[in-house]
């Protein structure tokens, strides 16, 4: 989430690769999953469905990004309504407790398991937030004045030698 930070609409929102991924996009994209994983697949029902992108959408890309009538600020606070619905479920059952999940034919899952596939998939949802945001505005590591990577004035000379050694193998 703090990828965010101190950015305009517009620059949450911009295609920043080929496919399409935006930062804004990334988050709605894991609200989106966290709801199902650590809702209908231990039978809890998200209380306002009108607001998350339905099964129905015919727009397979639909979680992926902030419609015109969605407000980053909207999104952000729906993000972390999901996350308190997930620690709902999350405290009231045991870690082996047993889920289904849809659309993976309904196959049976303990929570545990859930936890484990939503902490990869976020882990590597945040790598993208992490480059599409230096792509931004150069800002990099994990959080803001306390990035946990060497700054150096060196990094143009730095990628400058790395282009010369990938050009090597043309």
């Amino acid at each position: 989430m703090g990828k965010l930070d101190g950015l305009s609409e517009r620059d949450l929102r911009l295609p920043r690769t080929p496919t399409g991924a935006n930062l804004l996009g990334i988050v709605k994209h894991a609200l989106s999953t966290e709801v199902v994983y650590f809702g209908p697949t231990f039978g809890r029902e998200w209380p306002t469905p009108d607001e998350l992108v339905s099964a129905d959408d015919p727009d397979p890309h639909a979680d992926w990004y902030a419609t015109e009538d969605e407000t980053a600020a909207q999104i952000i606070d729906r993000y972390r309504r999901v996350q308190a619905f997930a620690d709902e479920t999350i405290d009231a059952l045991p870690l082996d407790a047993t889920g289904h999940v849809a659309h993976w034919g309904g196959t049976e899952v303990p929570l545990h398991e859930v936890m484990v596939h939503k902490t990869v998939d976020l882990q590597r949802h945040a790598g993208h937030a992490d480059i599409l945001r230096e792509q931004i505005d150069g800002s990099v590591g994990l959080l803001p004045r306390h990035d946990n990577c060497p700054m150096s004035p060196t990094w143009p000379v730095h990628t400058k030698r790395l282009t010369a050694i990938a050009d090597r193998f043309r």
